[in-house]
């Protein structure tokens, strides 16, 4: 497995996964799993489908239970379920958008403002959405129903709304998916604002140019073990990721399955 370290390397973990390991039954998801996330860094998530990548998202998220192994997230243990990733400084979109298609693109900012931030006027949350909605060009659709949009728009208002909490880790799922090349270069540019600011950004991704693009460091998941982390170079020359991307044959681990429950209106990855 290639090794590696970044230039952040210097820099508090944000993200720390220890040993995880989850089962689903008999079937092994996640095995002995580890990786971190520094403060501002961004770490792809790649894999063949079914490899793992959303079970670690959920993992970090509080979303399945564990069997062995510790999520920590900026010292601390993975919020639960119960208790919510914004009070934890996380935030996340989701494959399926998870948009309010029937509230305006300002509304649905506002939403999770609202449950982060109940003691703010009213007018800090609208500054706060206007900001990064002009941020990412949004602005002149504010007042436009969600569900109304192009694909591609819908995305960035996702994108908007996990921002919009300033979080310190966010977790991209599928950012790139469905979108054409300038849609790309511009997300590209946002995540990298993102990080620069500070932000550690988590991303599961299967448009490999775009990973290669923005990414610091790539975990390489098949089978639910890691085969590969380092720099974008180191890991587009390891046999073992051509392999696992090539599809020459090779041995799952016993127990191991390509498994991934989801959560209603998502995709696995």
């Amino acid at each position: 497995m290639t090794t590696t370290s970044s230039n952040t390397a210097d820099r508090p973990p944000r993200l720390e996964v220890t040993g995880l390991t989850v089962t689903f039954g008999g079937l092994t998801a996640l095995d002995d799993v580890s990786f971190t996330v520094a403060d501002g860094e961004t770490v792809a998530l790649i894999g063949p489908n079914g490899a793992g990548k959303t079970t670690v998202f959920n993992a970090v998220c509080g979303l399945v239970r564990t069997r062995r192994g510790e999520v920590r997230v900026g010292g601390e243990p993975a919020p639960s379920a119960a208790t919510g990733l914004l009070g934890a400084g996380i935030s996340r979109t989701l494959q399926g958008l998870g948009l309010f298609d029937r509230l305006t693109v300002l509304e649905n900012l506002l939403v999770p403002l609202s449950g982060t931030r109940p003691r703010r006027a009213a007018a800090d949350h609208l500054a706060a959405a206007h900001e990064v909605l002009g941020t990412l060009g949004l602005d002149t659709v504010a007042a436009v129903p969600a569900g109304t949009l192009p694909y591609p728009e819908r995305k960035r208002v996702a994108l908007a709304r996990a921002l919009v909490t300033r979080p310190r880790l966010l977790l991209l799922d599928e950012p790139a998916g469905g979108l054409g090349g300038a849609d790309i270069d511009q997300l590209a540019q946002t995540v990298r604002a993102v990080s620069d600011g500070g932000c550690s950004v988590l991303l599961v991704e299967h448009h490999v140019d775009f990973v290669m693009d923005v990414a610091d460091r790539v975990v390489v998941l098949d089978f639910g073990h890691v085969i590969a982390c380092g720099t974008p170079d180191e890991v587009r020359r390891d046999p073992a990721v051509e392999e696992a991307y090539l599809g020459v044959p090779a041995k799952a681990p016993a127990g191991a399955a390509r498994v991934e429950p989801t959560r209603t209106g998502e995709q696995s990855a």
